[in-house]
């Protein structure tokens, strides 16, 4: 029996619509995880832009890249790792990217997502942006492994979406922390 005729044959049963609507249905369940999925995990992809950029403007348009590379690669996603280390490791590898291909300016939408959603105390706010200040002038890598880091991310789990060894995440966090504090004590100085 040729292709026409299996269409004609199963056709003919009301077969076709009802593949239709299965696949209009997981399409649907689909979309749902891929939503529920970026709103756990929004604060995350949030701080991982915040390291990469300055100005609201560009920390939204990361954001909207980051969601889109998630989008992108939400069907591959089988689940050998836990989902909030798959986010962070196409969150970090969008924004690296960007930064290296900083000149392509690809046309958004606007997402409302601001730091006054995520951080609604304004002490809270300023040290925020006081510690990022200073993140934000260490290296490519070392920002990654402090922001990982920052979120309780176990060694292990740093290691695996950097693809860095374990015990090389314990010896840079330690240098970027003594870094980070130097910097501070230059910083508060008159």
């Amino acid at each position: 029996m040729n292709e026409q005729e299996r269409f004609h044959t199963a056709e003919s049963r009301g077969q076709v619509c009802l593949d239709y609507a299965e696949a209009k249905k997981r399409s649907d369940e689909i979309q749902q995880m891929f939503l529920s999925l970026v709103e756990r995990h929004r604060q995350i992809i949030y701080k991982v832009c915040f390291m990469y950029a300055s100005d609201d403007e560009t920390i939204s348009d990361l954001y909207q890249e980051v969601t889109l590379n998630l989008w992108k690669a939400f069907p591959r996603f089988r689940g050998d790792s836990k989902p909030t280390t798959w986010v962070y490791r196409i969150a970090v590898n969008t924004c690296v990217s960007w930064l290296r291909s900083s000149s392509r300016q690809p046309q958004t939408v606007p997402l409302t997502v601001s730091m006054a959603d995520l951080f609604p105390d304004e002490q809270e706010k300023e040290n925020l942006r006081e510690l990022y200040a200073l993140i934000n002038r260490l290296g490519k890598l070392e920002r990654a492994l402090i922001l990982l880091w920052l979120e309780d991310r176990s060694y292990e789990e740093i290691a695996e979406i950097l693809d860095i060894s374990v015990s090389n995440v314990g010896v840079r966090i330690n240098r970027i922390k003594a870094k980070l504090t130097t910097m501070s004590n230059v910083s508060d100085k008159p």
